[in-house]
């Protein structure tokens, strides 16, 4: 089966989205890097003009649930208040750009993701989706997280630019990277790229040029866990779910300077000590960190069933990955699962192995069924 059609293009701050609970309004901050005085002022708009619900997307950005359209004017003066609009609004879309969490002030990823930004203008009108990584923090963090031009490591350490769905990359410096970029998104562009919508496919059927098949990318790093880090403590947020008033407390308690966002659910408070806390995640084996389940109802009108209460019940009662899906789309996670349930008319379809809009095993599961059907596998 294939994917059914998702929405083609992101939330964002002047773009919001509308959903069963109100705007989603995205915020994308610089380098995924929050000032304290930042966080809690998003907290407080939440608070104030949200739901006090936000999101960590897979895109390493925070988004606020529940503003009412008549609100949406005054959430973006309080966004721009805090120095968390600082594009052009034509621009603000462009920059979906994944940048290791653990950067370092003055590195190469800095100095990159600095460039980058600073040229936006510069690249051609891209499909709406597409996005850059940044992945040169030593092994490849972001294999598994979408992006179509991947800046990384190759097996000896040199700065490669690859083409994501392309085996090699080629060589760049910090010099050149950006420049490469552009060429990159001017190929992707003049060779009908836009027509397929991401890299990848468009790489399946037009191979990159030859001289940008210089070497291999280094293999993927280990996954990062919630505890202590040189730079603070990450902690998690089951299914990215964060209630601002928590979030404000926990930074407040630890006295954190920064957050940096990462794609993983997991959020970095620079300069914090490890503190005891029930709102995040601490531990780096709770099941929960295995556990991916969008909002579903009635947050989501494409949902017809509630889904983070059932997930939260069976993390406990199953080994392995777990993947709650509201609807066949599978925005929570796009791809494949040893366990995924998904919601059809009010019921769950089982499909192991797969992808939402896969064949299932077993269809029609009521809530009540779906501890025992999982035990049967």
């Amino acid at each position: 089966m294939s994917r059914p059609a998702a929405k083609g293009w992101c939330p964002g701050a002047y773009k919001p989205m509308m959903s069963g609970d109100g705007l989603v309004v995205r915020v994308r901050p610089m380098l995924a890097r929050l000032t304290q005085a930042q966080v809690l002022g998003l907290c407080a708009t939440a608070q104030e003009f949200g739901s006090g619900l936000m999101d960590l997307t897979s895109r390493a950005n925070l988004q606020i649930r529940g503003v009412a359209e008549a609100d949406h004017e005054a959430v973006l003066a309080r966004l721009a208040d805090l120095g968390l609009l600082p594009d052009d609004p034509m621009l603000e879309s462009r920059r979906n750009i994944l940048i290791p969490p653990l950067w370092q002030a003055g590195d190469e990823t800095d100095q990159i993701a600095n460039a980058l930004v600073a040229r936006l203008g510069d690249f051609p009108e891209l499909p709406a989706k597409m996005g850059f990584a940044i992945d040169i923090d030593g092994a490849s963090q972001f294999t598994q997280n979408s992006a179509d031009f991947r800046l990384e490591r190759s097996c000896d350490g040199a700065l490669i630019l690859r083409a994501d769905g392309a085996s090699h990359g080629r060589l760049v410096t910090a010099e050149t990277a950006v420049d490469a970029l552009i060429e990159m998104a001017n190929w992707f562009v003049k060779t009908d790229g836009p027509s397929h919508r991401r890299m990848a496919a468009h790489v399946a059927l037009t191979p990159p040029p030859a001289d940008w098949q210089d070497a291999l990318p280094v293999a993927a790093a280990p996954a990062l866990k919630p505890g202590r880090v040189e730079l603070g403590t990450i902690f998690g947020a089951a299914f990215g779910q964060i209630e601002a008033e928590a979030l404000a407390t926990l930074v407040r308690e630890t006295k954190a300077e920064a957050l940096r966002v990462t794609p993983w659910r997991l959020f970095l408070l620079e300069g914090a000590a490890t503190v005891e806390t029930t709102d995040f995640i601490t531990e780096a084996r709770d099941p929960l960190l295995q556990t991916d389940a969008c909002p579903g109802a009635p947050l989501c009108t494409s949902s017809t069933v509630e889904t983070r209460r059932i997930a939260r019940t069976l993390a406990k009662h199953t080994s392995g990955p777990l993947h709650i899906s509201g609807c066949a789309k599978g925005c929570a996670r796009p791809r494949p699962c040893a366990t995924t349930l998904v919601g059809n008319d009010g019921a769950f379809d089982l499909v192991k192995n797969g992808r939402p809009w896969d064949a299932p095993t077993k269809t029609g599961l009521t809530p009540q069924q779906l501890t025992t059907a999982l035990g049967e596998f």
